[in-house]
């Protein structure tokens, strides 16, 4: 089985196919045992240090919970105006700073780079939990998760991926994933949206086939899963170019009744009009399960990292 103990979790392409099979694995396994017991002691007298500079509600409290039910402590930097970040010290000597209370730090930041900049800070680990529009790579291995356990499989399958695809982390962290199971790949986004040229022409020299489109009638019906992202308001500075995307892809009742075919939904959440309400009792919107599933995922990872498996 592949080791992660005492690496930082940074980025996608940080992933061999080895190391996916692992986390997962082991992922699965405690899966099973939570529903046997309340949690596993693996990891009592560690302590997570979660560092939220951005919103955070799954990623935060599914960090929490895996920690706690590992038999782990918690501690958590509070809101950003509460600390000493408000007095204008740096990320690195907050960084330095919490490294003397905890064993490892999950980190979500608004600037791309942030996270190796922390790894850089610290001998403990870093998980990079959001570095801006840069990277989210535990959201990538939930998302795998869940498709393996949706689809029962990785590979060889046809895959859409909708919305904010140049500002979303997370789907710049599943496409490197998915490249190890040469996924074909069909990216939908407003012109204005398009995933960042460098990532489309690395995943095609890679082998990978791309197709690039606006039509998401097409794709999904071309398409095993289809993964929505939210367009993300916070990262435009002009808000005008904010209202000429927002609402331009939306499934509904409407769009699930001119598919072809039954097709499995994905979203990182949160959503705000590009799922409808409706669509929640499809049996394949699985976006409440994905959620789920963080648990087990960070479990395996933080488990991981100390050794324990």
């Amino acid at each position: 089985m592949a080791s992660l103990k005492g690496k930082d979790i940074l980025h996608g392409n940080q992933f061999s196919k080895k190391d996916i099979d692992a986390i997962l694995k082991v992922a699965s396994e405690f899966e099973k045992e939570l529903k046997k017991k309340d949690g596993l002691p693996l990891l009592k007298g560690k302590i997570i240090a979660t560092l939220f500079y951005e919103p955070s509600t799954r990623t935060r409290l599914s960090f929490e919970a895996a920690m706690q039910r590992l038999g782990g402590g918690v501690i958590s930097m509070g809101s950003v105006e509460s600390s000493s970040v408000a007095k204008g010290e740096t990320l690195a000597d907050t960084i330095r700073t919490v490294s003397q209370y905890a064993d490892v730090i999950v980190l979500r930041h608004p600037r791309t780079g942030s996270a190796r900049e922390a790894a850089d800070a610290t001998p403990i680990p870093v998980i990079n939990a959001g570095d801006g529009a840069g990277q989210h790579p535990t959201q990538a291995l939930l998302d795998v998760y869940t498709i393996h356990k949706e689809l029962g499989s990785l590979k060889n399958l046809t895959i859409s991926l909708v919305g904010d695809l140049k500002n979303g982390r997370t789907v710049h962290a599943l496409v490197e994933l998915l490249s190890l199971f040469q996924s074909k790949l069909y990216f939908v986004s407003p012109g204005l949206l398009r995933m960042p040229e460098e990532i489309t022409a690395n995943l095609k020299g890679k082998g990978m086939k791309i197709v690039e489109t606006e039509d998401m009638m097409e794709a999904a019906n071309a398409s095993h899963l289809i993964y929505m992202t939210r367009i993300q308001k916070e990262r435009f500075a002009d808000l005008s170019e904010y209202e000429k995307v927002k609402g331009s892809f939306i499934i509904d009742q409407t769009f699930l009744n001119k598919l072809k075919k039954k097709i499995t939904i994905l979203h990182p959440l949160p959503r705000v009009d590009e799922i409808h309400p409706d669509v929640d009792t499809y049996s394949g919107a699985a976006y409440f399960r994905q959620m789920r599933n963080g648990v087990f995922v960070r479990m395996a990872l933080l488990a991981m990292i100390f050794g324990k498996r």
